[in-house]
Parts: structure tokens; sequence; C-alpha cells
């Protein structure tokens, strides 16, 4: 190969991504993660509209509800496995990512407390947080698996839709939908709880969004840089907020809709 047309083909290379410390942030990551924030934010004021009976409609088995929440979980894991593989670019301190993993942690036992109170028979007891919080210390541990993380990332989602199929085979494998065991996700029905993100088979989308990170640092550095438009700052604005979000958008828009209730009734 002549030296010009290695230099042809080094000149069309996308630059690597740079690595940086501290707070730098994408904004194409951010809005990206802001508009699963948006869609979450009109799903739950769906279902609090159900609950004081403004609205009918089946959360728990409408294929139109139920297709939505698996949407919405599958782009937040998949937006966190992306901002891990930015993390371990910018060469993430331990100290910096265990005491993130300590707000989400706290968040989720939070959540466990308001959603007890609110639905002792159906309370939150791994939802998404709780999902997320054991999934980002396994996806942080094999993220230097590179390929493998494809390969996982689909074997773990396979596994889960033939679940029901193991335990059929198995019935003594019904001890894995116990609530003690459930988390892993290896079951074959669903547990009776307000929201429910186990391991199997998210921790799969999670491991595609590391990879397709680890991929587009590695080849496409551009497209994280991309500058989002004046109209869409206010998606970046939310996704670097996400977490104070999510913990304060429910409890405002239920209390707003009690209040109307109240007023209505006089």
């Amino acid at each position: 190969m002549s030296k010009a047309s290695t230099q042809t083909r080094t000149d069309h290379r996308a630059a690597p991504l740079p690595v940086r410390r501290g707070e730098a942030r994408y904004e194409a990551v951010d809005a990206l993660r802001g508009l699963a924030m948006v869609w979450m934010t009109v799903f739950h004021l769906c279902f609090d509209l159900q609950h004081f009976g403004y609205l009918q409609a089946n959360f728990y088995n409408d294929p139109f509800w139920t297709w939505q929440r698996a949407a919405i979980v599958s782009l937040f894991t998949f937006c966190a496995g992306l901002g891990q593989a930015i993390a371990v670019t910018q060469a993430q301190t331990p100290a910096r990512f265990w005491k993130r993993w300590r707000q989400i942690a706290g968040c989720a036992m939070l959540v466990t407390a308001g959603s007890y109170f609110m639905y002792p028979q159906s309370f939150i007891y791994f939802g998404i947080l709780h999902g997320m919080a054991a999934m980002l210390i396994v996806v942080r541990f094999f993220a230097p698996s590179g390929v493998w993380l494809w390969i996982g990332g689909g074997a773990v989602i396979a596994l889960a839709q033939m679940a029901a199929s193991f335990h059929a085979a198995w019935p003594a494998m019904d001890i894995l939908n116990i609530p003690a065991l459930n988390w892993l996700g290896f079951i074959s029905r669903k547990p009776v709880t307000e929201d429910y993100a186990p391991l199997l088979p998210w921790i799969g989308v999670m491991l595609w969004g590391m990879a397709a990170g680890q991929w587009v640092i590695r080849t496409r550095p551009q497209w994280l840089q991309l500058r989002i438009s004046p109209a869409a700052q206010p998606l970046v604005w939310l996704g670097r907020r996400s977490l104070s979000y999510y913990m304060v958008h429910q409890p405002v828009m239920i209390g707003m809709l009690a209040a109307a209730g109240m007023l209505a009734a006089g």
C-alpha cells in the first residue's frame, strides 16, 4: 500500500474522543436521557390519571402501555450503559463512581418507602432504581470485555425470553418467582408490584449501551460532540438532572391531582 493511500485512510478516520475528567458532559447523551425523562413523565401522568379515576386504562395487561414501559426502561438502561462507557473513557475515579451509586441506591430505598405508603399490597421493592444500582456494578466490571458486551447482552436478553420454557420443563425453578429471588428476572410470572426492573433482561440492554458507547467513542466520537439546538436545550438540562427529577416528578404530579380532586369535591 502506498504512503499516499495510507495517509488518505488516516485522514478519514474520526478523531479520538478526548479524555476528560471532572464534570465533562456531552449534550447529545444528556438530550437522549432527557427525552426518556419526558416520555416517562407522560407515561406516569397517564398512570396517575388512571389512579385518580380520570382515565380508564389497564397499565398491567394492555400492550399499548406495557410496550411503552418496556421501551422507556430500555432507553433508560441503554443510556446508563452509554454513560458508563463515557465515564470509563474519562477515567472516572472509583470514589466518584461509588458516590453516584450511593445516591441511586439511597433514592431506590426512598422509592420503596414511598410506594409502600401508597401501595402497601404492591409496593416497589426492585424497580428501575434498584435495578440500576445492581446493574451498574456488573456492567462496570465487564467494561473491558469489548465485543463480548454485544454477545453477552444478547445472550442475557434471549435467556430472559426463554425463562417460561425453562420453568415449564423444570417445575423446581418456580422458586425463582419468590420476591427474594425474582429480582434476577428469570421468572415465569410477573410479581405484583408497581415497578419491576430485574437484572434479566435489562442488564443485557445496559451491556449493549456500554458496547454502543465504546464503539461510538472509538469510531464515531463526533456523534457525542454534536451540539444540540437551542430549542432542545431543555432536554439537555433535564438529562443532566435525571435522578433529582425522577425523585420529585411523581410526588408533584400526585399532589397536584390530589389537590385538584379535593377542590372539585368542594
